[in-house]
């Protein structure tokens, strides 16, 4: 039985890419819609259910420990292996997310 696979569930995915230590976990994380899938040329959508298919070339958004992070997927993986294999499912720029500056407040000197 030969089937080929189209896509990954982002819960699952999120666990074998490590970023999260349950699927129960990530599944919470995202149905608090915080998390957005980019497709190849397309916008920004915020997602809310653990079961959105995901596809080599997406990428996701999310903040996690007081961090942005922007991944690529390059691999969807069949298991939750160790850290070096989980590394090799998605590509990260390590750029720092050019987000607002918050400029400092001016105090009155009087």
């Amino acid at each position: 039985m030969s089937e080929a696979v189209d896509g990954c569930r982002l819960d699952v995915w999120l666990w074998r890419a490590r970023f999260f230590k349950t699927r129960a976990l990530a599944g919470r994380f995202l149905e608090g819609g915080k998390l957005r899938v980019i497709r190849p040329g397309g916008e920004p959508t915020r997602v809310d259910k653990p079961s959105r298919l995901i596809r080599p070339g997406d990428r996701l958004m999310f903040a996690l420990g007081g961090r942005l992070i922007e991944v690529e997927i390059t691999a969807l993986g069949e298991r939750r292996g160790p850290a070096q294999e989980a590394r090799t499912l998605y590509a990260d720029d390590g750029r720092p997310y050019p987000g607002p500056r918050h400029q400092p407040v001016e105090q009155d000197a009087s």
